[in-house]
């Protein structure tokens, strides 16, 4: 084999997915992972069509959100809110069971519904909304008993 048939060789596509046989996917993606405590027990709610889901809220915090300040000093820790939820019946009775204060790692799916220019000013439709779809769940710790806390 000549120098220029090796070359020929190894210029196979880039594309090829020597691991699956299946179509690539062309829909998109938003996800978002979370590792934080959940800000109080998880509640369960109905839709308008009697439909039972459960919401949680996890929160983490950012050691570092911003530069220091002129004087140097970087401003204290801030701590962000999320609220999950959750329409799968399984995940539901087990979310149930989970306390305020338990570490998690949760994986969602992120999506944002603009506002409505019709709807009444202050109304959740005339503003902008960030839905987090619950994907999966771990607990990475319980929380301390208060009666064990010193």
């Amino acid at each position: 084999m000549s120098f220029l048939g090796a070359f020929r060789i190894s210029r196979l596509p880039l594309a090829a997915r020597t691991f699956s046989t299946s179509r690539p996917s062309l829909v998109g993606v938003a996800r978002l992972t979370l590792v934080g405590r959940l800000g109080r027990d998880p509640e369960v709610r109905m839709t308008k069509a009697d439909k039972e889901y459960v919401t949680y809220i996890v929160g983490t915090t950012n050691s570092f959100s911003s530069p220091p300040g002129p004087d140097g000093v970087r401003p204290p820790p801030s701590t962000s809110w999320h609220r999950v939820v959750s329409f799968s019946p399984s995940v539901n009775s087990y979310l149930r069971t989970l306390e305020k204060g338990t570490l998690v790692y949760v994986e969602a799916n992120y999506e944002i519904k603009e506002p409505n220019r019709e709807a009444e000013a202050g109304s959740p439709e005339s503003q902008r909304q960030v839905f987090l779809r619950h994907d999966s769940i771990r607990v990475l710790r319980k929380p301390v008993a208060p009666e064990t806390r010193e």
